[in-house]
């Protein structure tokens, strides 16, 4: 198991060929905001309702000290998705509810900017957070659950690996109605990581 002190160290940084991967900083702001502004339609439908300041500095101050506080705490770990060509804020990908004990568990979430959408980014960044998982953070099981008709969301996690386990029903509340979500996981002896990417 790994050990607390872990999460008090800087977040890591996970390198690849097409993206990399670090913690968010605050003055990633205004490049989070303008992508996130631009993609607004596209993600509204699939996220949690946007508040009223969403994108403001103050808003996204107060979502990094939740990241880090999360982070310090063991429960969670979230990474911006860039572009290892131009640098480019693409989206982001967190692995949160870490469960310790006899679960060794985590689950993830992300994001993309509709721009970077269908070009394999967040296909790359999940599987470089499957190694993270299993091997640095030592977990036994990843879960991630999508709406059932979010079919980019289905294809990405198949693609990596995860199986469906089941059908959640009414489990998130997502752009202010419960919604019905699919259930899938990959556990540690039975992922397959395809040499596409490299962990750094």
């Amino acid at each position: 198991m790994l050990d607390v002190p872990f999460f008090r160290r800087p977040p890591p940084a996970l390198k690849g060929e097409t993206v990399f991967l670090r913690g968010p900083v605050m003055s990633d702001h205004a490049e989070w905001a303008a992508l996130r502004e631009e993609s607004r339609n596209f993600l509204v439908p699939w996220e949690p309702s946007w508040a009223f300041d969403e994108l403001s500095r103050s808003a996204f101050r107060h979502r990094l000290r939740r990241y880090r506080s999360e982070y310090d705490n063991g429960t969670g770990v979230s990474f911006f998705v860039f572009d290892a060509g131009t640098g480019a804020l693409a989206g982001g990908i967190t692995m949160s509810n870490i469960r310790r004990g006899v679960a060794q568990t985590a689950s993830i979430g992300y994001w993309m900017g509709e721009r970077y959408a269908g070009r394999g980014m967040m296909l790359a960044a999940v599987r470089l957070i499957i190694p993270f998982a299993f091997e640095t953070l030592r977990l036994h099981r990843l879960e991630a659950a999508c709406i059932p008709n979010n079919k980019r969301s289905v294809g990405l996690l198949e693609k990596a690996g995860f199986q469906r386990e089941g059908l959640l029903r009414s489990y998130l509340r997502i752009n202010g109605s419960w919604r019905d979500h699919c259930l899938y996981a990959l556990v540690a002896e039975e992922r397959h990581v395809p040499a596409l990417e490299t962990r750094g």
